[in-house]
């Protein structure tokens, strides 16, 4: 089965093994690229996210990038439009309209993208949350709004078709 991958999701410098494999588990079952801007905290054959990502990992489709830079690069080429998950913004998610071109943001799990690196990216959205939560876990949350991106776009009508 041959799938046309659109909307992306990228992981910057992800820390929790089992975040990814989780996410990457998403991606094989939903048809959706990673990409993974290194450095990582955990190599891609840590047992943790094997058994997160379960045999999925092995038909995950999923880019590694060395540096944000060549990430960044990339995404230019492709003209990709990036997109960062984070709770620092006033715009829903529910709110934001989704192009197929999109790239979403995921960062780190300790503390999100860098502040030079955040501000390179033109569009923040965020989960809205209950006053004085801080986060949701960076996988749930990157599943969330991937599901309203697909829907949008109508990617999930597509998926359907092509299988």
């Amino acid at each position: 089965m041959r799938i046309n991958f659109l909307i992306r999701l990228a992981l910057y410098q992800p820390e929790i093994p089992q975040n990814t494999g989780t996410l990457l588990r998403a991606g094989a079952c939903l048809g959706v690229q990673l990409d993974i801007v290194e450095p990582c905290g955990f190599g891609l054959s840590d047992a943790r996210l094997k058994r997160a990502g379960m045999d999925y990992v092995e038909i995950a489709h999923y880019t590694r990038h060395t540096s944000w830079q060549s990430f960044k690069d990339t995404a230019q080429e492709n003209n990709n439009r990036l997109v960062y998950l984070t709770p620092h913004s006033k715009v829903s998610y529910t709110d934001f309209d989704f192009t197929p071109q999109d790239i979403l943001i995921l960062g780190r799990e300790s503390d999100g993208l860098p502040k030079d690196v955040a501000q390179e990216i033109p569009h923040h959205i965020t989960i809205p949350m209950i006053e004085g939560r801080r986060s949701l876990n960076v996988a749930l949350a990157g599943a969330m709004v991937l599901g309203e991106a697909l829907r949008q776009t109508q990617q999930t009508k597509k998926r359907k078709k092509e299988s």
